[in-house]
C-alpha cells in the first residue's frame, strides 16, 4: 500500500467536536428556488466561533453536506418567511431583499439550532429513533451575539415504536473451515 501524505493531521472517524443545540452565526452559502414546492433550499454554515466552518470541515471528511433548512413560501408559511428575510437584512447593513435568491450568498443571519428526533427509513440505521439538529429559527445575528434568545428543548416524537429484533441462535453455528481455505 503506498504512504498516504498528511496521514497524521486526518482525523479518525468520530475524532470531531459535534454541534450542538445553540444559537450561532451563520453564513448562507446557496438559496434555490423550488418553485413547484415554493421553497427556497438554503445551504449555510458556521461564520464564527469554535465551530467556524463545521459544515464545510465535515463536508471534505465525509462528503455530505448537513448544513441546510427549508423556507416555505406558501401562504400560510409567509410570517416565517418573511421572518427569515427580515433577519438577513437586519444582519447585513445595506442589503435589500429583492426577489433574487441568489443575492443571498455570502450574507450572515443568526441561527438557533435545535434537536430533534427522527427515524431514518433507511440505511444502517433504519427504524432506530435518532437525532438530528435543525434550524429552529433564524434571526438577526445581534440576537445571537446578545445572548437574547432561547435554545428550544428536545423535539421528541408523537409516537415511535422501537422495531423488533429477530431472535438470534445462542450457540454459534460450527462453521468448517480448513487452513487452505484461509487467505494468509
Amino acid at each position: 500500500m503506498k504512504k498516504i501524505e498528511n496521514f497524521e493531521q486526518v482525523k479518525a472517524n468520530g475524532e470531531f467536536d459535534s454541534l450542538k443545540p445553540g444559537g450561532y452565526i451563520g453564513v448562507l452559502y446557496k438559496a434555490e428556488d423550488e418553485s413547484e414546492k415554493e421553497y427556497l433550499k438554503v445551504s449555510f454554515d458556521i461564520a464564527e466561533g469554535e465551530f467556524a466552518d463545521y459544515y464545510k470541515n465535515l463536508y471534505s471528511q465525509f462528503n455530505f453536506w448537513g448544513g441546510v433548512f427549508i423556507r416555505s413560501y406558501k401562504e400560510k408559511a409567509l410570517s416565517m418567511f418573511k421572518g427569515f428575510i427580515k433577519a438577513v437584512e437586519e444582519s447585513n447593513v445595506g442589503y435589500v431583499w429583492n426577489w433574487d435568491e441568489s443575492t443571498l450568498k455570502g450574507k450572515k443571519v443568526g441561527l438557533i439550532l435545535q434537536e430533534e428526533e427522527y427515524v431514518p427509513t433507511g440505511g444502517a440505521h433504519a427504524g432506530e429513533l435518532r437525532t438530528r439538529l435543525i434550524v429552529q429559527k433564524v434571526v438577526n445575528v445581534e440576537t445571537i451575539k446578545s445572548g437574547k434568545y432561547k435554545v428550544p428543548e428536545l423535539k421528541k416524537l408523537d409516537k415511535y415504536t422501537a422495531p423488533t429484533v429477530q431472535a438470534q441462535p445462542t450457540a454459534p453455528q460450527p462453521v468448517n473451515i480448513s487452513d487452505d481455505s484461509l487467505p494468509f
